[in-house]
C-alpha cells in the first residue's frame, strides 16, 4: 500500500452502501443490487445486521471489519479494487454520519481507485419513525440538529450539548446514550426539565425498545431500562403526545399544520381551493 497512485482505468469502483439502521428490508434498493453483484464484502460487522448479508453472493469473500483497523480493511479493498474485483464496503445506516467514510475515501483517492458513495436510511429517521413523529412542525421547530456527546472525540466548543440547547430545536444524539447522565446536564443548560424525550434502542431491529420521558426522568428511565449502546436520543417538543395550536391558524386542539396541504395555499402544483 506504498506504491503511488496508478491509472484508474484499470480498477473496479468501490461501492459505499449504507445498509440502513437494522431491518435488512430497508437497504435501498441501488444498494441491494450493487451488493449482489460484489465479489469482495467488508461490512462494519459491530453495528451491521448480519442478515443484509442475504443479498450477497454464495461465492462472495465476505470481511467482517469490526476487530480490523483501517490499514487492514484499506488493504483488502484496495487489493480487490485493482484485482478487477466488485467491491461493497457496507456501514450501518447511512455512510456520510459517524462512519469513517472520508478516511476511507482518502485511502482511495491517494491510489486512483475510483468509489461512489450509496446513502442508506439513517438511525435518526428510523427512529423517529418507531416513535411515529415528526422532527420538524410547523411554529414549534424547523430545525433538527445531529450531533453527540463528547467523548474520545473531540466536539469544538461551539458545538456543545449546552451551548445546541440554547437555540430548543429538536435534537438527535447520537452515541451518546452509555453517559446519559452527562446528557441531561448538559441539555438543561439550554432545554427546560420538562422537555420531550425519547431513548431508542436498536431502531428496526426484532429486538427494539423505546423509553419515553422528559429531561427531568429520561436518565433514570434509561438506566433502569438498561441500556448503554445502539441507542438514538432524540429531545425536543415535537415529541410532545398532544402539541396546543401556538397561532389562531390551529383550530380544534390539532397542532399547527404545514401550508403544502392547505386549501388556501397555492403552490405549483395546485390552485387556491383545489381548482386545477
Amino acid at each position: 500500500m506504498n506504491k503511488p497512485a496508478e491509472s484508474a482505468k484499470r480498477f473496479q469502483t468501490i461501492y459505499f452502501i449504507g445498509s440502513g439502521p437494522g431491518d435488512p428490508e430497508l437497504i435501498t434498493v441501488k444498494g441491494k443490487r450493487l451488493l449482489k453483484k460484489a465479489d469482495v464484502i467488508v461490512y462494519a460487522g459491530s453495528l451491521v445486521n448480519e442478515k443484509v448479508l442475504q443479498y450477497a453472493r454464495k461465492d462472495a469473500l465476505v470481511y467482517n471489519s469490526a476487530s480490523m483497523t483501517l490499514d487492514e480493511i484499506m488493504k483488502i479493498m484496495v487489493k480487490a479494487a485493482k484485482s478487477g474485483k466488485r467491491v461493497a464496503r457496507l456501514h450501518t445506516g447511512d455512510p456520510t454520519l459517524y462512519s469513517a467514510l472520508q478516511e476511507q475515501a482518502f485511502v482511495l483517492e491517494k491510489y486512483g481507485i475510483p468509489y461512489k458513495v450509496i446513502p442508506g436510511v439513517s438511525s435518526a429517521f428510523a427512529s423517529a419513525c418507531a416513535l411515529k413523529k415528526e422532527l420538524t412542525l410547523p411554529e414549534i421547530t424547523q430545525t433538527a440538529i445531529f450531533t453527540r456527546l463528547e467523548g474520545n472525540t473531540i466536539v469544538p466548543e461551539k458545538e456543545k450539548l449546552s451551548e445546541l440547547s440554547k437555540h430548543n430545536a429538536t435534537m438527535c444524539i447520537f452515541l451518546s446514550v452509555g453517559m446519559i447522565d452527562k446528557v441531561v446536564d448538559e441539555l438543561k443548560k439550554g432545554y427546560p426539565d420538562n422537555t420531550p424525550a425519547a431513548v431508542v434502542y436498536r431502531a428496526t431491529w426484532e429486538d427494539e425498545k423505546i423509553v419515553r420521558g422528559r429531561l427531568k426522568d429520561i436518565a433514570k428511565k434509561v438506566n433502569r431500562a438498561g441500556i448503554k449502546r445502539q441507542a438514538m436520543i432524540i429531545v425536543g417538543k415535537t415529541l410532545n403526545p398532544s402539541i396546543p395550536p401556538l397561532t389562531k391558524g390551529g383550530k380544534g386542539g390539532l397542532p399547527p399544520t404545514s401550508k403544502l396541504y392547505d386549501k388556501g395555499f397555492e403552490h405549483g402544483c395546485r390552485k387556491k381551493n383545489n381548482k386545477y
